[in-house]
C-alpha cells in the first residue's frame, strides 16, 4: 500500500476505510453521537461543487455533514500538515458560494 503523503496511516471501521487514525476516530465519535440523538443524518465525503462563471472549477469534498441543532454542520478532519493553501481556498470559496455553510475544522 501506498504511503500517505502526510504520513496519516488508514483505518478500517464499520467497513468503511478513512485516510486517517483522526478521521477514523471522528467518525466514531460521530456514530456514538447519532446513536444518541445528539445528531443527526451523519453523512460521509459530502461533495460542494465550486462553480464559478457558470463553470465548473472544482469540487471539495468534506469528511463530515450533519444536522445538530436544525443546523447542518460540515466538518474536516485536520492536522496542521494538511492545512495547506489549495484546501484554505477551497475552504474559503465553499463558505462564499453556500450560505449558511461554514466548515469547522476538527484537529487530530
Amino acid at each position: 500500500m501506498a504511503r500517505s503523503k502526510y504520513g496519516a496511516k488508514p483505518v478500517v471501521i464499520d467497513g468503511i476505510r478513512f485516510a486517517s487514525q483522526a478521521e477514523g476516530r471522528r467518525y466514531s465519535e460521530l456514530r456514538l453521537f447519532e446513536r444518541a440523538g445528539r445528531i443527526r443524518q451523519l453523512e460521509l465525503q459530502p461533495e460542494f461543487p465550486i462553480v464559478l462563471g457558470g463553470k465548473k472549477v472544482a469540487t471539495y469534498k468534506a469528511d463530515f455533514a450533519y444536522f445538530a441543532h436544525n443546523s447542518r454542520v460540515v466538518e474536516d478532519v485536520k492536522s496542521a500538515p494538511t492545512k495547506t493553501p489549495l484546501y484554505r481556498l477551497k475552504k474559503r470559496l465553499v463558505e462564499a458560494l453556500y450560505p449558511g455553510v461554514t466548515i469547522t475544522e476538527v484537529g487530530t
